[in-house]
C-alpha cells in the first residue's frame, strides 16, 4: 500500500494519517456525507485529505472510484460473513441472529453514515454494479436463512428482515451518539422477531448467536 512521502504524490500540508488513499477514503466519507455527493469536487477531496488535486488522481480516477469502495466497505464483510455461515449447520434462527448482529454493527458503526449514500441516483451507474451484486448476495442469504427458519412460505419476511437491519441508516440520521455494539444487539433481537423466533427461544438464539459471531471473528 503507498503511504505518503512518495515521489510525485505531494501532500497539501494536512498531517492525514500517513496513508495518502485511506486519507481520501476518509474526506470522500465526511464529504460525501456532509455535502453530498454532487456537490462534492475531486479539489475539495484532495484538500479534505490534505493532498494536491493531482494526487488524487493516482488511488482514484474519479471521484465515483472513490464512493465505489466506500459502499463496497459497507457490504463486503456482511457478505463474506453470511457465505461463511450458510455452509455451516447450526439452527438457522442462530446463524441469522450473527449474521444481523454483525451486519447491524458495521452499519452503525463509523463516524460518517455511509449508508444514507446508498440512495444516491448515480449508484444506479455501472460504476457501482459490484456494491449492487454483493448487496443483493447480501439479501439473498438473509432469504435463505430465513426460509430455513420459517419454510418457503415465510420468504416475505426475509424483505421485513432485511429492513429491519437497515433501518439503522434511517435512525442514525436522526440520533446522534448511537452505540454500535448496544443497538446492534437490540436490533438482531427485533430482526429474529420479524422472522418468527418467539420470545421463549431468543434468549438462548442470543447467546449461540454470540458465541457463533464471535467463534467466527465477526466484528
Amino acid at each position: 500500500m503507498r503511504t505518503q512521502g512518495r515521489v510525485g504524490r505531494p501532500r497539501a500540508g494536512s498531517a492525514g494519517t500517513g496513508d495518502s488513499r485511506e486519507d481520501l477514503l476518509a474526506a470522500g466519507a465526511a464529504l460525501f456525507t456532509e455535502r453530498g455527493f454532487a456537490a462534492t469536487s475531486t479539489r475539495a477531496l484532495a484538500e479534505r485529505a490534505g493532498l494536491r488535486q493531482a494526487a488524487l488522481y493516482h488511488y482514484f480516477g474519479t471521484k465515483e472510484d472513490v464512493l465505489a469502495v466506500l459502499l463496497e466497505r459497507t457490504v463486503r464483510p456482511s457478505a463474506e460473513l453470511a457465505a461463511t455461515l450458510l455452509s455451516r449447520d447450526e439452527d438457522p434462527a442462530v446463524r441469522l441472529w450473527a449474521l444481523c448482529r454483525a451486519d447491524i454493527e458495521l452499519l452503525a458503526s463509523g463516524e460518517h453514515n455511509l449508508g444514507a449514500l446508498y440512495l444516491l441516483p448515480e449508484v444506479a451507474g455501472p460504476r457501482f454494479a459490484e456494491f449492487r451484486r454483493q448487496r443483493a448476495e447480501l439479501k439473498d442469504a438473509y432469504r435463505v436463512l430465513v426460509e430455513a427458519l420459517a419454510g418457503p412460505r415465510a420468504s416475505g419476511r426475509a424483505d421485513f428482515v432485511f429492513g429491519v437491519v437497515e433501518s439503522v441508516i434511517l435512525i442514525r440520521r436522526e440520533e446522534t451518539g448511537l452505540d454500535p455494539v448496544a443497538f446492534a444487539g437490540a436490533g438482531a433481537d427485533a430482526a429474529l422477531r420479524a422472522a418468527g423466533v418467539g420470545e421463549d427461544r431468543l434468549p438462548g438464539t442470543r447467546a449461540a448467536g454470540e458465541e457463533l459471531r464471535v467463534r467466527l471473528g465477526a466484528s
